[in-house]
């Protein structure tokens, strides 16, 4: 504990030339924002790319069939082949660890080429077959009604659950739209939901312009049988993805008499693999954060350095005076470590508080501008806080080591030699 002597000294000491303390100041407050901001903008970068993800199991991965590169068993190369409705149960059966395996089809491409008709309006939309769990796979928000149902399934009922983009396009403001009928690709579908994205980011007005219907009816309704366009599957939450990823390639092949060696004929994207890479380059980028953070705080530290050593210079015959009055070595280099201390600490702290100013300002700007592609919500957890302050802490007792250090060594004679 400090005793009030001692505060006066030290508030003495650093007001005694206040521009130079001001200046020395700034380079830790400068040195500390820097890291601060760099975190913040790293993690506001981390915030808008895996947004993109979207709020889709990051534990999972898609899969559809591509054709073969190889012959097999008297199978030619350059063959095509579907998966079927009962690979869906095969890989539940022979390949734990699996929380859903989703089979799914789709009527066009990702730029939606399908005519969907309600009265005089028509719309280009997504159509998807999907089965119950999907929506667990890919949280939605159900705005009105409900999502599909097993009974739908089983019942091979024609009915349909729209985003808000569909709704936007078909309907009118304010229009009653479940127990309504859209028309699709000229079969008649009635409207038990609809839905928007969860957190939707990047391609959330794609995703507002899809229409869900249960997947039997999808194959009874667009001919499509028994085949499955690609499959979502996600596994457990205590197990990758990535590592049973090959076994399920392995029992598509035997099923389908597909060379095992065949790695072209089975495509797959590993949502999992991906996020951690993601995930991966952030953690690099944070580290680089704090390097170069780091750097810039060290400057300053280095300038309150340079300055205590001034400092004990100039109060060379009063250390030398209480040196012969009896105070120990300790007292004289407590005191300057004292100084150096509270000088980085202060201006640190006004640095960070600056920095949380500053975040807080982009946060305004980005919540009236709207969402900025691959950039949202910069900030910095309580962590990072309490990090900030250990290094302060660190180097302000670094800074003030060398010249208390240089105090110490000073000899009462010599000292009150100095004129």
């Amino acid at each position: 504990m400090f005793s009030r002597d001692r505060w006066d000294e030290i508030l003495e000491a650093l007001s005694a030339n206040k521009f130079r303390t001001f200046l020395t100041a700034f380079g830790v407050f400068w040195g500390i924002t820097i890291l601060v901001l760099l975190l913040a903008l790293t993690n506001g970068l981390k915030n808008g790319v895996t947004a993109d993800f979207g709020d889709f199991a990051t534990n999972s991965m898609f899969m559809w069939t591509q054709g073969t590169s190889k012959p097999y068993k008297g199978l030619p190369k350059g063959r095509s082949f579907n998966y079927k409705i009962d690979d869906i149960a095969a890989i539940k059966t022979e390949i734990p660890n699996l929380k859903y395996v989703s089979p799914r089809n789709q009527l066009g491409g990702f730029n939606g080429a399908n005519n969907v008709t309600r009265g005089t309006k028509t719309g280009a939309f997504e159509i998807y077959g999907d089965y119950p769990e999907y929506i667990k796979q890919q949280p939605m928000d159900i705005l009105e009604g409900r999502f599909i149902s097993y009974s739908d399934i089983d019942a091979k009922r024609k009915i349909c659950v729209i985003g808000t983009g569909v709704q936007k396009g078909l309907y009118d403001k304010d229009e009653e739209v479940l127990g309504t009928y859209v028309k699709i690709n000229g079969v008649n579908f009635l409207v038990v939901g609809t839905f928007k994205m969860s957190n939707s980011q990047g391609d959330g007005e794609q995703d507002a312009s899809t229409i869900y219907i249960p997947f039997t009816t999808f194959g009874q309704a667009f001919n499509r049988g028994e085949n499955v366009g690609w499959m979502a599957i996600t596994a457990v939450d205590d197990v990758s993805i990535t590592t049973l990823k090959q076994q399920v390639f392995d029992l598509m092949k035997f099923r389908h008499k597909v060379d095992p060696t065949d790695d072209r004929a089975i495509g797959h994207f590993d949502l999992s693999e991906q996020f951690g890479r993601v995930n991966g380059l952030f953690s690099i980028l944070s580290l680089v954060g704090y390097f170069v953070g780091a750097l810039v705080l060290m400057s300053g530290i280095i300038g309150i350095s340079n300055i205590m050593l001034i400092v004990v210079k100039e109060r060379t015959k009063e250390i030398g005076v209480r040196r012969a009055l009896g105070a120990s070595p300790w007292s004289i280099k407590s005191q300057i470590l004292q100084e150096s201390l509270i000088l980085t600490i202060l201006s640190g702290m006004v640095g960070i508080s600056f920095a949380a100013l500053v975040i807080w300002v982009m946060n305004t700007i980005l919540d009236n501008a709207g969402p900025v592609d691959n950039f949202a919500n910069p900030s910095v957890s309580m962590q990072v806080v309490f990090t900030a302050l250990i290094i302060l802490i660190v180097s302000g007792v670094l800074a003030g080591l060398i010249p208390a250090n240089s105090a110490t060594k000073m000899k009462p004679v010599d000292a009150l030699r100095i004129e």
